[in-house]
């Protein structure tokens, strides 16, 4: 057998990734599944995550989470947004459960539904950040 041919056979084998057992390891497959997160549930975080997929809203959130609450127009202030997407992304927020509303007279004020939230927006931003410096 030449190099050459040595070489193509390697390529061919990595290039082939499919499984030629359909289980390798049908308990760890079975607590797995048992453990995993069903489809319902899937699609809420994807739904979630969808909804968070606007800058926009992340810099709301983040807004939020610096100053506790915020009125919508103090809000647009401090993302540079207008008020009208700026109330209409907090009613999107608010029927997904990740803003509450408190109401002072006309004003309403915003702040995160749940430390969950905090939490997954700190940990996101984390992230890229972690991702940005090379680590």
């Amino acid at each position: 057998m030449t190099l050459e041919s040595t070489q193509e056979t390697a390529l061919a084998a990595a290039e082939d990734h499919s499984c030629q057992t359909r289980v390798i390891d049908a308990e760890r497959v079975a607590a797995t599944r048992a453990r995993g997160v069903d489809a319902g549930a899937a699609g809420d975080v994807a739904s979630l995550f969808k909804l968070l997929g606007d800058p926009g809203r992340v810099r709301m959130l983040d807004a939020l989470v610096h100053a506790g609450e915020l009125c919508v127009c103090d809000l647009a202030a401090v993302v540079d947004m207008a008020e009208s997407p700026v109330s209409h992304s907090l009613r999107l927020l608010r029927n997904a459960g990740v803003v509450r509303p408190r109401r002072a007279g006309r004003q309403v004020f915003y702040r995160l539904d749940d430390d969950h939230v905090r939490l997954l927006l700190e940990l996101s931003v984390e992230h890229v950040g972690h991702g940005r410096d090379g680590g």
